[in-house]
């Protein structure tokens, strides 16, 4: 299928992209059918808005646009089967007839969730609630993009899917952690009284083409390039020995499209993640030297609440979808980098 109008957000990198997707996934189950994908013009939501769109599904694109931009989406308007509806997923009144819902729509970066605790929170409780009805009245399969932050502060690594957590359910991110984890209980809910097929998909850093660089929706990957470009200082928090996973969005979205292709894996939560465990500094000093940059790196407290370690056990996802990510991380912020610069 061709797609529409070139853009900025539709290049060289992210047609490669899509094309290792396409290659690594059973398109058959998503073939003719019809999808809604709440946060749909978000950063993950608009690279399986448009994997969909190139393998046959007839996609409804939902997104209130708190943290999307349309612009992801647009080279889709226009093309057969791709319908864009500005709507919040808490209020969302519509039942159209579908067959898959992918519930991405949350705001995932952490200082803008925490100037948004309500919406965050309800996105995940009141908007996971409306999308999994919606699925019951269609008998349709369903993907949570859950998060590794219902870990909370882990003490277990690698995190298996089996540890329940260590979350503060008052401290300063437990609107998005409690949100995702009581997102997670109620998936479990709708498929234990109504027989709902859900998927939960454990989320680990993923970053690339689209991580929005800018304000309060830059994380950290996007915000350290970005910092380099423009020689400003790279503002690491803490002494960067805290660590994360970084997944690139090519993965991620091979390991969503998988899961939710897969006919065996109702209920199941797996972690969707690297399993390669950097420090932040490092992830600075990488980024410093790709770039090319001067910037200085500049540390700032650490900030309360934030996790020391993030490290995910995929045993799980390799025995039940085949999948582990292929991307290295100095491969994914040379892609990403690449990208930025345009």
């Amino acid at each position: 299928m061709k797609l529409g109008v070139s853009s900025k957000l539709m290049d060289t990198i992210i047609r490669e992209d899509l094309e290792q997707i396409k290659g690594s996934i059973d398109p058959g189950p998503f073939q003719g059918k019809r999808a809604l994908v709440s946060g749909g013009s978000g950063f993950l939501g608009s690279w399986i808005c448009d994997v969909l769109s190139q393998i046959g599904s007839k996609i409804i694109c939902v997104d209130n646009l708190s943290t999307g931009v349309v612009e992801n989406v647009e080279h889709l308007k226009g093309t057969n089967g791709f319908e864009f509806e500005k709507a919040d997923v808490c209020t969302y009144s519509r039942s159209p007839k579908v067959d898959m819902v992918f519930h991405l729509a949350s705001r995932p970066a952490p200082e803008d969730y925490q100037k948004h605790p309500v919406e965050t929170a309800l996105a995940n409780a009141t908007g996971t609630d409306k999308m999994l009805d919606l699925a019951r009245k269609n008998d349709a399969r369903v993907f949570y993009s859950s998060s590794s932050e219902v870990y909370g502060d882990p003490e277990i690594f690698p995190t298996p899917e089996s540890y329940e957590g260590k979350v503060d359910p008052l401290g300063p991110r437990s609107c998005y952690e409690e949100g995702k984890r009581f997102g997670e209980a109620l998936c479990k809910a709708y498929h234990d009284q109504y027989g709902v097929d859900v998927r939960i998909g454990r989320l680990f850093n993923s970053y690339g083409p689209r991580l929005r660089p800018d304000g309060l929706y830059g994380r950290v990957v996007s915000r350290f390039i970005m910092q380099a470009q423009s020689g400003h200082d790279i503002t690491v928090f803490g002494d960067g020995s805290q660590t994360r996973s970084f997944c690139y969005v090519a993965d991620s979205v091979t390991g969503i499209l998988r899961f939710l292709g897969n006919n065996r894996a109702s209920a199941e939560a797996l972690n969707i993640g690297n399993d390669e465990e950097r420090k932040i500094l490092y992830l600075a000093e990488t980024v410093k030297k790709l770039v090319g940059s001067s910037s200085t790196i500049r540390f700032l407290p650490f900030p309360k609440g934030d996790h020391r370690r993030r490290l995910p056990d995929v045993q799980k996802s390799i025995k039940q979808i085949d999948w582990l990510p292929r991307t290295t991380l100095e491969d994914g912020l040379r892609r990403t980098i690449l990208w930025l610069k345009k």
